[in-house]
């Protein structure tokens, strides 16, 4: 194998689900629904805190952004897809499939330190509330989110780097319907294995490092809770934090399934199937699961859309 970054294609082909020209008009709608009502339930997030002077907490400045996030997460992947799908097309360039890559990995990151911040918030609240107001000051939550943003760039910066080092003959067609990482370093032509080095280092600190984070702080905020003596109080603490346990679940249980399909299935379309949940369902569902349950955002989407009437 000839190693060194000399390219020599100018595209990939994104397979997608089916090349079935009858289901492409079902798959397409499908995917325009779900993009669309993405967008529109994380703007509404959006719109609420800021225009509602009762959700100006660090929770919700966490929130909104988390809301910003899953826009550009799900507008990374679908809008490409739907392009292709309505063109008749399946290419992507070779500079547009790593620009689509890094940006991937820049919000998906972006979600997990963000989930990550939003347990240290809840944590907190429940354990230190006396001292809450002062540790969650506009400067730390700012400083937060910042940092988020700086790992997550130069971790996508990082990995695209790693791909762009690769080299690629003549096999080109992607099983999936963007370009995801793992199945694009399988079309390589030169060696991997530093790319995957990297990957699984890279996936263990900072996929692992928030997780952690988020498994130490509920586990103090259950000893919080069960220290509480009234049932009202239990529950009053709890409901707080059963939103962001919620998006937590969903983010990586879905996120493990797609790690897992990808593994047993290197070049089948069912992981295409699975990151399904990962990268579209998780951002669609995320607005209802904070809306749906939790009476301050409902109240705010109300005063909100009543001022306007």
């Amino acid at each position: 194998m000839e190693p060194g970054n000399n390219t020599r294609i100018s595209e990939f082909l994104l397979l997608g689900f089916s090349e079935d020209p009858e289901l492409q008009p079902l798959i397409f709608g499908l995917f325009l629904s779900m993009y669309l009502v993405t967008v529109l339930g994380n703007l509404l997030i959006i719109l609420a805190t800021i225009s509602d002077s009762h959700l100006h907490t660090p929770m919700y400045f966490f929130l909104s952004n988390l809301s910003f996030v899953d826009i550009w997460f799900i507008s990374t992947t679908v809008p490409k897809m739907l392009v292709n799908i309505q063109t008749q097309s399946k290419a992507i360039t070779y500079a547009g499939c790593i620009t689509q890559m890094c940006f991937f990995f820049i919000f998906v990151e972006l979600d997990n330190f963000l989930l990550a911040v939003m347990a240290y918030d809840r944590y907190v609240a429940i354990c230190h509330p006396l001292h809450y107001t002062v540790i969650m000051n506009p400067r730390l939550c700012g400083l937060l989110v910042l940092v988020c943003w700086i790992l997550s760039v130069l971790h996508a910066l990082l990995q695209s780097l790693m791909v762009l080092r690769l080299s690629f003959c003549t096999h080109s067609e992607i099983p999936h319907f963007f370009c995801e990482r793992n199945q694009v370093i399988r079309l390589a032509c030169s060696d991997t294995f530093l790319n995957d080095m990297v990957m699984n280092f890279a996936s263990v600190l900072l996929g692992g490092g928030p997780l952690t984070g988020i498994l130490y702080s509920y586990s103090k905020i259950v000893s919080s809770i069960h220290a509480i003596s009234s049932a009202q109080g239990r529950y009053k603490a709890f409901s707080t934090c059963a939103s962001h346990l919620s998006v937590v679940f969903l983010f990586y249980g879905t996120g493990l399934g797609v790690y897992f399909s990808s593994a047993a299935a290197q070049s089948s379309p069912s992981s295409a199937t699975a990151s399904v949940m990962y990268t579209v369902v998780t951002p669609m569902l995320n607005p209802f699961i904070y809306s749906l349950r939790n009476k301050d955002v409902k109240g705010a989407l109300r005063r909100f859309f009543g001022g306007k009437l």
